[in-house]
């Protein structure tokens, strides 16, 4: 069921669904999210069974503000708070040490915990909401709402296509952003950047006054959401090339190309009426809006083969070539 997420009467409807221990669906500025109380195990059991997402995966936790830190995290470290005090509420999750007997599920069982203050009205209108109700509800665990390793979702009517009419979704709109935010892991000490956004490195180490590491130079295994090698993939295969080589493999197939998509910022020709073909934004930020919403009408021809058009090996456009790194492996 959708409801219009702008309307009084819906947010308090998905806030009282939630503290019972069910499901909601509801945009983030970044993409819809499948949220339940992120106190309550039994509540976020759901969302993996729903997702068929592992137990040991941990989830976001969605709160309404930076105060609501201190009921997750144990401590804070100096740059994380000023990324919290730069970014929050925005496209931005931090990984924090997770204070003990909290949250454990939501977690994956690990000893950190994944925050973000979404900057959606309507996802920051269904929090507070949470936090009044009776019982009250801290914090939302969220992951994208779609099964576990698909394209997330920017629309509502995304998420009823992956789970159908009986999960409540609120309708805000297409999500602004476009893909999942920015993580920071910030218990090793110094930031780690794990996961690329739109929110670029330059200006993460600007904020926080520290140079952001990888992973793989401090041998850390990434404990967040969206950091799988696969992931964000749609049903056809996803083949990342060059400009010249999608137009020459065109070319070969000829009149007979059939069941291919194709998605370049050059504009390709093709002697088949049979390819689907959508031109790439030349801005970095536009293509990561639509480019979920993209891949998911790629499927919906049920074409084959999905060729997309390798993003340019720039700064702002790290967090694109991240999901089609990871949907094309």
């Amino acid at each position: 069921m959708i409801l219009a997420g702008n309307s009084a009467e819906s947010i308090a409807q998905a806030a009282q669904v939630l503290a019972t221990g069910e499901l909601v669906a509801f945009p983030t500025e970044t993409v819809y999210g499948l949220g339940a109380d992120a106190g309550r195990e039994d509540a976020v059991a759901k969302i993996f069974a729903a997702k068929g997402r592992p137990s040991d995966h941990p989830l976001i936790v969605h709160v309404a503000d930076a105060s609501g830190v201190a009921h997750f995290a144990s401590q804070v470290p100096a740059f994380a708070s000023r990324l919290i005090e730069k970014f929050w509420p925005g496209p931005l999750t931090l990984i924090l040490h997770r204070r003990i007997g909290v949250a454990a599920a939501a977690a994956g069982g690990h000893d950190s915990i994944g925050l973000r203050c979404p900057a959606h009205p309507v996802a920051h209108a269904l929090l507070v909401a949470c936090a009044q109700a009776t019982p009250a509800v801290i914090g939302l665990a969220a992951p994208s709402a779609n099964k576990f390793g698909r394209v997330s979702p920017t629309t509502a009517g995304h998420v009823r296509a992956e789970f159908g009419d009986d999960l409540l979704v609120l309708d805000g709109g297409p999500c602004q952003v476009g893909i999942e935010s920015t993580i920071v892991d910030c218990t090793r000490g110094v930031p780690v950047l794990l996961r690329p956004g739109v929110l670029g490195r330059a200006e993460l180490e600007a904020a926080c006054g520290e140079r952001m590491r990888n992973a793989d130079e401090l041998d850390a295994t990434p404990r967040a959401s969206g950091t799988l090698e696969s992931h964000y993939a749609p049903t056809a295969r996803v083949r990342l090339m060059d400009a010249k080589s999608l137009q020459t493999a065109l070319d070969l197939l000829g009149a007979e190309a059939a069941g291919i998509a194709t998605y370049s910022r050059a504009i390709l020709q093709t002697r088949s009426d049979k390819v689907i073909r959508r031109r790439m934004p030349d801005d970095a930020v536009e293509t990561a809006r639509q480019l979920f919403a993209v891949l998911r009408d790629f499927d919906s021809h049920g074409v084959r083969l999905i060729w997309v058009e390798t993003p340019p090996d720039e700064p702002e456009w790290e967090g694109v070539r991240d999901r089609l790194q990871r949907a094309s492996a």
